[in-house]
């Protein structure tokens, strides 16, 4: 059971998660693990501990001291998380469209592996953040909203109106991650620094827009524990809300997976024990090749990553894009999966530029939704 820890992000203000395709007037609802990993090497670099940093986390054979997951949404003491897609969305229902959430709270993925039913009566799904909700909340954590800006031209006096999409948060509402090290020796180096590394991003921001102020956020709030108890297991406080949650042997063929669910699906094979163990991923993903991955089995979808590179060498150079397996997939592993980290740096660039494709995979018994 490895240490870990929840680590929970208050914003200040409005957020800008930027989405793959980038548009403006459009905003991602969640803090890619990818992005967190980025946004703490910089905190790094400015803490002294960049080289330090790169060697643990992207240059380690055998694998990163320390793996983050993505964020997520919370509201007061309810965390929300991307459920396990093998067990998303539950049967329809007359009064809730499951399949309308991208979010959902910690608890009801515990009903879902536990086979216990939803009761219809006590969620909904907020349409603004995607998320189900108690049926007595009036909003969900967050709503997309459009802000007007003007860039003026300080010659000419000439203005040019833009518009910019961004998160605004619920009061109580904001995002939660999660850090794990890879033992207790990791944990013993790294844990100041990393806690140190987000307390430095409340005042620099996270995600876009950071000039005008947006992405700042209270300072961080971290609770201790061990894998998987801070996801499914004792460790988090229960509710009557729903759960606090934190407040988680062939060749692989890593460079091709298909998203979609395999054979079981697509080819009529018969399906797997109930009890068969499968990886839930809370993170973005980026198979290696030691990772022990059935491609042909279980449940995942594929994310094209690019972004723009922020170093005095290269800023705003067009990251390579790279694809990897999408937050809540569920996948079959001979062993916990591992990724690595990939260079995106653009032709040109002397120096790599890494994108984190580490796992952060909770062990599930896979099960199936009855759709």
């Amino acid at each position: 059971m490895p240490p870990a820890f929840v680590v929970r992000f208050s914003p200040t203000g409005p957020w800008r998660i930027g989405p793959d395709s980038g548009e403006r007037d459009r905003v991602e609802t969640m803090l890619h693990s990818d992005a967190l990993y980025s946004a703490v090497s910089a905190s790094m670099a400015q803490l002294g501990l960049l080289g330090e940093w790169l060697e643990a986390a992207f240059r380690n054979p055998d694998g990163p001291a320390v793996r983050f997951s993505s964020c997520y949404p919370f509201q007061d003491e309810l965390a929300f998380v991307v459920p396990p897609s093998s067990l998303w969305p539950p049967p329809a229902s007359l009064k809730v469209r499951w399949k309308g959430a991208r979010f959902a709270p910690l608890k009801v993925v515990e009903d879902l592996l536990a086979e216990r039913p939803l009761d219809e009566e006590r969620w909904r799904v907020d349409g603004l953040s995607q998320c189900l909700v108690p049926a007595d909340w009036s909003r969900g954590p967050f709503q997309p909203a459009i802000r007007s800006n003007a860039a003026v031209d300080r010659l000419s006096g000439n203005a040019v109106a833009h518009r910019t999409a961004c998160l605004e948060f619920s009061p109580g509402a904001g995002m939660w991650a999660m850090a794990a090290f890879a033992g207790e020796e990791a944990k013993a180096r790294w844990m100041e620094p990393v806690e140190a590394a987000l307390r430095l991003l409340a005042d620099s921001g996270l995600g876009g827009e950071r000039a005008r102020g947006w992405g700042r956020f209270q300072q961080p709030e971290f609770r201790e524990g061990t894998l998987p108890d801070l996801v499914l297991g004792p460790g988090p406080a229960d509710d009557s809300d729903g759960g606090t949650g934190p407040g988680p042997a062939t060749t692989s063929e890593a460079a091709t997976p298909e998203a979609g669910r395999g054979p079981t699906a697509a080819q009529g094979a018969a399906p797997p024990p109930a009890t068969e163990a499968a990886y839930w991923l809370l993170s973005l993903f980026s198979p290696a090749e030691k990772d022990r991955v059935d491609w042909g089995r279980g449940h995942y979808s594929l994310l094209a990553r690019g972004g723009r590179v922020e170093s005095p060498s290269a800023h705003g150079g067009l990251k390579k894009v790279s694809r990897m397996i999408a937050e809540g997939s569920v996948i079959f592993s001979g062993t916990p999966p591992d990724g690595e980290a990939v260079d995106v740096a653009p032709d040109g660039v002397s120096h790599p530029v890494y994108r984190a494709g580490f796992a952060l995979a909770v062990p599930i018994p896979y099960k199936e939704a009855s759709r």
